[in-house]
């Protein structure tokens, strides 16, 4: 866990990625009443559909936002945070205990609207503000870098960026499944499109797509000389140079959800579940006591 329009030519995309997009369209939870529980699915360990991951620097654990709420990760396994069933998207973490979202809100929250927004937390997802356009913009993707954020909001079609979390200004119409910043260069902006071709915003704010890239779903970029890419099949992607080279790494072997990458711990949720790896990429390994994934 972003372009201008294109147009949609399924039949000439690889069959893995055609999947890969029904379940990416899992994430476009356009109404509120979609995050309601089933009776069946009602169990306080259910993810649902993954929206994001990151690691609270305040406790070191593992949080995983979702269709279902916020979890963290305990020494038995994965517990919902203040039983909270909110539908967080565009999951960020910006610091100790604070992370930015957007998404929809718990049905018993009906004072809320549908949209969220930009949300921000700063107690690790027990509390939530929102910060700005609340009621108008549905975030899919959120990526900060110095004092920007730049964000997708699936509402208009629109990537957007703010330098005070309140005021933004538009970019540029485009299709986004996720995005990426140079945090040595804030203005070197990454986006995979939902053809998952990858893109580079040029200093015209026009999108221009990387030549030699992978196909590629989610991508995070911690650091300049880390990039990791994931493609629409699970396949794992590297690129030491800010995209203008690329390894093959691994394979998970199923459509991504989201992608989190930390020095020495990687996290990657796919349709099958949750996976860890802690060799960079090169093997992975089921996070342990996640709940049943659907």
């Amino acid at each position: 866990m972003r372009r201008t329009p294109h147009r949609h030519v399924r039949e000439a995309l690889p069959s893995a990625f055609v999947t890969a997009l029904a379940v990416l369209s899992l994430s476009a939870c356009g109404t509120a009443a979609d995050d309601k529980p089933t009776t069946a699915s009602k169990s306080p360990t259910v993810f649902g559909h993954v929206h994001g991951l990151g690691i609270n620097p305040a406790d070191d654990r593992l949080y995983v936002a979702s269709h279902m709420g916020v979890f963290k990760q305990t020494r038995t396994g994965f517990a919902r945070v203040a039983d909270l069933w909110q539908d967080t998207m565009a999951f960020t973490v910006t610091g100790d205990d604070t992370f930015l979202a957007s998404g929809h809100p718990d049905l018993r929250e009906t004072e809320k609207p549908a949209h969220l927004g930009l949300i921000e937390t700063t107690d690790a997802a027990k509390t939530w503000e929102a910060l700005s356009l609340e009621g108008e913009a549905d975030f899919h993707a959120l990526e900060p870098a110095g004092d920007r954020l730049y964000g997708y909001d699936s509402a208009s079609g629109v990537l957007k960026v703010t330098a005070d979390q309140r005021q933004w200004r538009n970019i540029v119409r485009v299709g986004v499944i996720d995005l990426g910043v140079n945090q040595d260069n804030p203005a070197d902006l990454l986006v995979t499109d939902d053809r998952a071709q990858l893109l580079r915003l040029g200093g015209d704010e026009k999108l221009a797509a990387v030549a030699g890239a992978p196909q590629l779903a989610f991508i995070d970029w911690p650091q300049a000389d880390v990039l990791v890419g994931v493609a629409p099949d699970g396949a794992v992607h590297r690129s030491s140079d800010g995209g203008a080279s690329w390894e093959s790494v691994s394979s998970v072997g199923s459509a991504p959800e989201a992608i989190d990458i930390t020095s020495g711990r990687w996290h990657l949720a796919t349709e099958r579940g949750l996976f860890s790896s802690v060799d960079d990429g090169a093997t992975w390994t089921p996070v342990s006591g996640q709940p049943a994934h659907h």
